[in-house]
């Protein structure tokens, strides 16, 4: 049965007893609605071994819209048993108040690497994102955190405050899971309606179509962007956010495709958003 754990005292309590034991601690950051990705994630963490913990808290620091964060999928007792069943230890399950006691006076802030991609258009996402995996790095105190490699920014993110911080933990990327028509699986996709859900996956062939070019030797990331663009005109339903060609670890447009790029996109379905990204190695 998977241990259910919602206040930070609590949960240190049971990890102090499981480090005197000499177990690894891994975990598992989470906004809840888990499916397929997540479980990738939990699996993994579970196959590294050691005491693993998912996290399960919509965190109301990152979303900038009050509708986004009200709308943001719950079902805390499906969840649970989601863990159960990939044999997660405990569940961490923080309300706000446990997780901001009072009007917090400090966040973090990374600059650079959220200038592009979604950080204009989610004004403080970014920030709510690196401060809360820090408090949940500094609660926990893992030896290894997992993330999805669908929401690469935010990975690149992770990586660079553990680095700049100096913060003792391995983040370990797993590879985005999909859907067999190529839909990478995100908690919002079960807000699409039907018809969304069958346009939705033009960002995801925009994206292919994108990389076959880069594949194929195209160096030029204006023909890429044009290229994959065009693919959106066969589902005028799909308003697109933004879709560029970046380098993977600065997350800045790059003049020529001479080295691995990261091509990047995010589109809205009606009233959902989805991002999706493929790391693409330039011919050589």
């Amino acid at each position: 049965m998977v241990e259910l754990l919602r206040t930070i005292s609590d949960l240190r309590a049971r990890l102090s007893a499981i480090r005197r034991n000499g177990a690894a601690i891994g975990l598992v950051p989470t906004m809840g609605a888990l499916h397929a990705g997540h479980g990738r994630l939990l699996e993994k963490a579970v196959t590294d071994g050691g005491f693993v913990v998912a996290s399960i808290f919509v965190n109301p620091t990152q979303f900038h819209r009050e509708d986004d964060f009200q709308s943001y999928p719950r079902d805390l007792a499906t969840d649970l048993a989601f863990c159960e069943r990939r044999n997660v230890d405990a569940a961490f399950v923080p309300d706000a108040d446990e997780m901001y006691a009072g009007e917090p006076l400090t966040s973090v802030v990374v600059s650079g690497l959220t200038e592009h991609l979604c950080g204009p258009q989610r004004p403080g996402h970014f920030e709510g994102v690196a401060t809360v995996v820090t408090k949940l790095l500094n609660i926990v105190q893992p030896d290894r955190a997992y993330f999805g490699e669908k929401d690469r920014q935010q990975l690149v993110v992770i990586r660079r405050v553990v680095k700049d911080l100096d913060i003792p933990v391995e983040i370990v990327g797993v590879p985005t899971v999909r859907e067999p028509d190529g839909l990478a699986l995100s908690s919002r996709n079960q807000l699409l309606s039907s018809e969304e859900r069958q346009a939705a996956t033009v960002l995801y062939r925009a994206i292919r179509k994108a990389e076959e070019l880069v594949q194929a030797g195209e160096t030029c990331p204006g023909e890429v962007m044009k290229q994959g663009l065009a693919v959106f005109e066969s589902e005028p339903s799909a308003r697109v956010e933004y879709f560029e060609v970046v380098d993977p670890e600065q997350l800045q447009p790059v003049d020529e495709i001479k080295a691995p790029v990261l091509i990047a996109g995010a589109a809205h379905l009606g009233a959902t958003r989805l991002i999706d990204n493929i790391l693409v190695e330039a011919r050589e």
